[in-house]
């Protein structure tokens, strides 16, 4: 039960939807995960899914799972692809791993409309433009 895990705070792990390539017909925009901390996270587990309202009807994604693996100490992994039309949704991303057996997890929402040209910053690590939580 949720209630029975211990209560670890994820700290210098983040989330970043980034803009990989642009071209005037489409741009291309990745998601990631980011480990700031200067110890390895195992057994990175991400699902991710999207919600919301679109021209006035209820509409949400499929759930996807994406098992990571390790990542490294100040490095990062790809989750997955994600199309521009998502981003007038939320789109929530639910973070899993451990450091030496101890579970941690956190949710991460990009809120309709957060994912756009005003937002976005250089991203660390990767150094590519895109919007980050963490």
């Amino acid at each position: 039960m949720k209630k029975d895990l211990p209560e670890n705070i994820v700290e210098n792990v983040s989330i970043a939807v980034v803009l990989e390539s642009s071209s005037p017909e489409s741009k291309n925009w990745n998601v990631y995960v980011m480990n700031f901390k200067e110890q390895a996270i195992e057994t990175v587990l991400v699902s991710s899914k999207g919600y919301g309202d679109k021209n006035g009807e209820a509409v949400k994604t499929s759930i996807l799972r994406h098992a990571i693996g390790n990542i490294e100490p100040r490095d990062f992994a790809m989750i997955e692809i994600i199309d521009e039309q998502v981003f007038g949704l939320t789109n929530e991303y639910w973070l899993s791993y451990y450091i030496k057996g101890q579970i941690y997890d956190k949710k991460f929402i990009f809120v309709p409309e957060s994912i756009v040209e005003s937002n976005l910053i250089r991203i660390p690590i990767l150094n590519k433009p895109g919007v980050m939580i963490g």
